[in-house]
């Protein structure tokens, strides 16, 4: 890993000295929780990521075997039905990789919006289609939501309904039990002891990459093979314990937004990363807050509150070792992975897996749990399982309508005034994915940067409750968040339940909101009123001119 870290390199070799005096790479071997001191006081018992290469490697055998099987009876797509760590890492590998030779084509659903749901139907043939089931917990809701909807359609469609469906979740959960029951083709339990966002590498990740068609056994050598062959015998040594020291001293000099830049075929990855760093950092008011997906600025535009995290593929470098160099010389601390194949995906996940759990080590935070996700699932429940979306609207969770322009312009005019020095702008989307949608939402995301100089995410809901939505109610409050709803056209309903998909999507949402609200958070609430794109290219006009009426940059 290439570092130029400036004025702060000092602490971080400090860092890493204190790192070697302590021992700190044998006690992570030996899965040391006491490393991790909290204001909580316990931490969660959640390391068998760092043993996956041995626990995984006398399994792949039979992963691969079943990928073999699935192929030859003619199965030509995989549709992954999972949220969070789940659905991530398989997104990472079926966008990097593709599908390899005769493998079936994978599609990851991750989304409740009615449409994307609705429109898996429209683009399977039912006959040579695989569902995967994907669910830690076995009870995630959105994905069990999912799962009904799909095996009511595919009853209607398929004889052996059953060989249709797979299963990945943990040992004994309600899944594997339905699993059993319905004559699942397969079902794979997982390592309880890793968490989601560290399961990159664990049946989660590699069943699908294997599905794809992936050399799994490669994929994992890559992540493992220095690690257990004790190559580093220093934590400077251990490209995941360097990017650890810095992230930790960085964050805690305020240098907190950790900006992630990739080359082209590795666009997806900062997907899997903003959840590994959001989801394990952002508690206990504290929180590395990525940033990915925005537009480039000139580098002293930047405010002083950025880290630049780059990985990029040999090949592919150039213009990004360019752009570090750039932001290097106007004074931002730089981190650069290079790959030397696509393959070596495997070291970058587990070494950033690495460098964020150890981060959590200067941060004295706990990096395996997620202790402010909670909030928003029950409260999503208590209404869909109660039918009271509508009554919980109705007690004054109020949004801005764009058909009343006027009190639309006052609450983001007001909205926007809550800004200071050091906050980020979080855009969450409960839209589908519909391109000309990303597209505005990508230019909304560019005229908030350059208007306020704050750094700007996007995120679509409910996928990223799943993600960084920890940040958001636990880490530092130094976020402004405008929630975008929309109504479906057609809804879609949840076969064997009260609800549909169209009032889970809006119960999340207003969970959502209600949680932030009640943890004081700034939040503007946008509703498109059904006018989807057009409605995101009105928001930005209207929001531009407030733009060029006031003066709402907070850049130091």
């Amino acid at each position: 890993m290439e570092l130029e870290l400036g004025l702060y390199q000092d602490s971080v070799d400090a860092r890493l000295k204190q790192w070697d005096g302590m021992n700190l790479l044998g006690r992570l071997k030996q899965k040391d929780l006491s490393l991790w001191r909290t204001a909580r006081g316990e931490v969660t018992d959640m390391l068998g990521w760092l043993s996956l290469g041995r626990s995984m490697r006398p399994q792949l055998d039979d992963i691969l075997d079943v990928s073999r099987k699935v192929c030859s009876d003619g199965i030509t797509k995989a549709v992954l039905l999972g949220m969070g760590g789940s659905s991530m890492a398989p997104c990472v590998f079926s966008r990097t990789f593709g599908a390899v030779d005769e493998h079936p084509d994978l599609m990851v659903l991750d989304s409740t919006y009615p449409d994307e749901v609705r429109g898996v139907m429209e683009r399977i043939d039912p006959g040579s289609t695989l569902f995967i089931v994907s669910s830690k917990s076995g009870g995630t809701i959105e994905t069990m939501s999912m799962y009904r909807y799909f095996w009511e359609e595919m009853r209607s469609a398929v004889s052996d309904v059953g060989r249709h469906f797979m299963a990945i979740t943990d040992p004994g959960t309600s899944l594997a039990q339905l699993g059993a029951r319905r004559g699942f083709r397969r079902i794979f339990e997982a390592n309880p002891d890793v968490g989601g966002r560290y399961s990159a590498l664990s049946a989660f990740g590699l069943v699908p990459a294997a599905l794809l068609g992936v050399d799994v056994h490669s994929l994992l050598a890559s992540a493992f093979d220095a690690w257990e062959g004790d190559v580093a015998s220093a934590a400077g040594q251990q490209e995941g314990l360097v990017m650890g020291a810095a992230l930790g001293e960085l964050t805690a000099a305020g240098r907190d937004k950790a900006t992630i830049m990739t080359s082209a075929s590795l666009r997806s990855f900062s997907l899997w990363a903003e959840q590994l760093f959001a989801e394990s950092t952002g508690k206990d008011g504290r929180g590395i807050i990525p940033v990915s997906g925005e537009p480039w600025l000139e580098p002293d535009e930047y405010a002083p509150d950025r880290t630049f995290i780059a990985l990029s593929l040999d090949g592919e470098e150039s213009v990004i070792s360019e752009r570090m160099r750039e932001l290097s010389e106007a004074g931002h601390p730089t981190m650069h992975m290079i790959l030397d194949d696509k393959i070596e995906l495997g070291r970058a996940m587990f070494e950033w897996e690495l460098g964020t759990a150890t981060a959590g080590i200067v941060m004295g935070i706990d990096p395996f749990d997620q202790p402010d996700v909670q909030a928003t699932k029950e409260l999503t429940w208590d209404m869909v399982s109660s039918g009271r979306t509508r009554e919980r609207r109705a007690q004054g969770v109020s949004a801005s309508h764009l058909f009343e322009p006027d009190e639309l312009r006052a609450a983001a005019e007001e909205w926007v005034t809550k800004a200071r020095q050091g906050d980020y702008i979080s855009i969450q989307a409960y839209l589908g994915y519909d391109r000309d949608a990303h597209d505005e939402l990508k230019r909304l995301q560019g005229d908030l940067l350059t208007s306020t100089g704050l750094a700007t995410t996007l995120g679509y809901g409910p996928r990223f409750l799943h993600s960084t939505g920890q940040l958001h109610k636990g880490g530092p409050n130094t976020g402004l968040f405008m929630q975008i709803v929309d109504g479906a056209e057609g809804d879609v309903p949840v076969p064997g339940t009260e609800y549909s998909f169209g009032e889970l999507t809006s119960a999340e949402a207003l969970g959502d909101i209600i949680v932030l609200t009640d943890r004081g958070r700034r939040v503007l609430r946008v509703d498109l009123d059904g006018e989807g794109a057009e409605g995101v290219a009105k928001l930005r006009d209207l929001l531009n001119v407030i733009f060029q009426t006031r003066v709402v940059s907070v850049m130091a």
